[in-house]
Formats: structure tokens, C-alpha cells, sequence
């Protein structure tokens, strides 16, 4: 199976109508510590981290590694999306003991609803696909976070499970490009 750390890391950056994809540098410190301790952000993750220890945890440089874009709206960070493989362990998959690759998005509020999500995971989605091929691309969200099942629905996740974690019911659904999507990616 093709690893994320073998795929073609970074990527140039990703550039779509309105954002930018790319690695995160030194200038986007503030906005992670931003977005990790926000409290809107944290609602259906756990709630926020603290931010002194977060700041004092984080490093001057954000950490680079495969799958971690950040999300660029005219020279600042409002987010990232990220491409991780999904603990083997965990007793949901939709192969049994396989490591699907799992999308993750974090936006800061103040980019709510503009559809900045919808574009930024579907061109992750996109590089997924051709860094990967034919690997389905899992995600999980909370039934009580509408945004993000509304978002889930918009990139073509289908469900595959309703389960308890955290004590809150769980969305859990797989995206697979079709034979068109892989055609068209293969195009010049």
C-alpha cells in the first residue's frame, strides 16, 4: 500500500480559485496557536487547548510532515487540512486492520462560511488521488456538527457507520474517486 510519507512530499503548493495549499513556515505560528485554542474551533474536537501551554508546546517553526497542508487566503493562514493514516486500532474501517488514509480540517472561525472548506479539502482530496490511487480517504465527524456533515455530503463522503466515541455519537464515511475522477486526473 502507498504511504503518505512516500508520496511526492511536499507538493508544490496546491493552488485553487481562492486559496493556496502548502507546507506551514514561520509566519504561521500565531495563526495555529489561534486555531488550537479557539474555543469554536474545539467544540466538536475536545474543546481548546490552553493557550499558554499550547504556545509554550508549539515550536517558533510549525512542524512539517506529509499530509499537513495549511490553507492560505491571500498571504494568511486561515486553516489547515490534513491527510493521516487512521490508526490501525481503531475499531472502525472500512478495510478491517487496513490504515485508510483519514481527512482532517480545522478552519478559524472568522473563515466560517464561505466555503473555504469545501475548496481546500477537495483540492486535498484531489492530490490524494493522484499521490494515491484508488485509495479510499475515510473521515469522522460528530452528528451534532452540522457544518461539518454538510461539508462531509458536499465532497462525496458516504456513510458508512454511526458509532459512540467520546462520548458523543460519531459520522464516519468513505470517499472513493470514481473511474471518471481517475480519468480526469490523468489528464494532462
Amino acid at each position: 500500500m502507498p504511504e503518505l510519507a512516500t508520496a511526492a512530499w511536499p507538493p508544490d503548493p496546491i493552488k485553487t480559485a481562492r486559496l493556496v495549499l502548502r507546507e506551514p513556515v514561520v509566519g504561521d505560528r500565531a495563526g495555529i496557536v489561534d486555531l488550537f485554542t479557539s474555543p469554536e474551533v474545539g467544540t466538536y474536537i475536545g474543546g481548546p487547548r490552553p493557550r499558554e501551554e499550547f504556545e509554550r508546546a508549539m515550536p517558533e517553526t510549525p512542524r512539517k510532515r506529509p499530509g499537513l497542508f495549511v490553507v492560505d487566503l491571500d498571504g494568511s493562514m486561515i486553516g489547515i487540512v490534513t491527510l493521516d493514516r487512521r490508526d490501525p486500532e481503531h475499531p472502525v474501517h472500512v478495510r478491517p486492520g487496513a490504515e485508510e488514509v483519514e481527512l482532517g480540517y480545522m478552519f478559524l472561525p472568522q473563515s466560517w462560511g464561505h466555503g473555504y472548506a469545501a475548496e481546500a479539502c477537495a483540492a486535498a482530496l484531489e492530490w490524494c488521488a493522484r499521490a494515491l490511487p484508488g485509495e479510499p480517504v475515510v473521515l469522522t465527524t460528530q452528528t451534532a456538527n452540522g457544518s461539518s456533515m454538510r461539508l462531509a455530503a458536499k465532497l462525496g463522503f458516504a456513510e458508512v457507520k454511526r458509532f459512540e466515541e467520546w462520548d458523543a455519537e460519531q459520522w464516519f464515511g468513505v470517499w472513493t474517486p470514481s473511474d471518471a475522477d481517475q480519468d480526469a486526473l490523468k489528464a494532462p
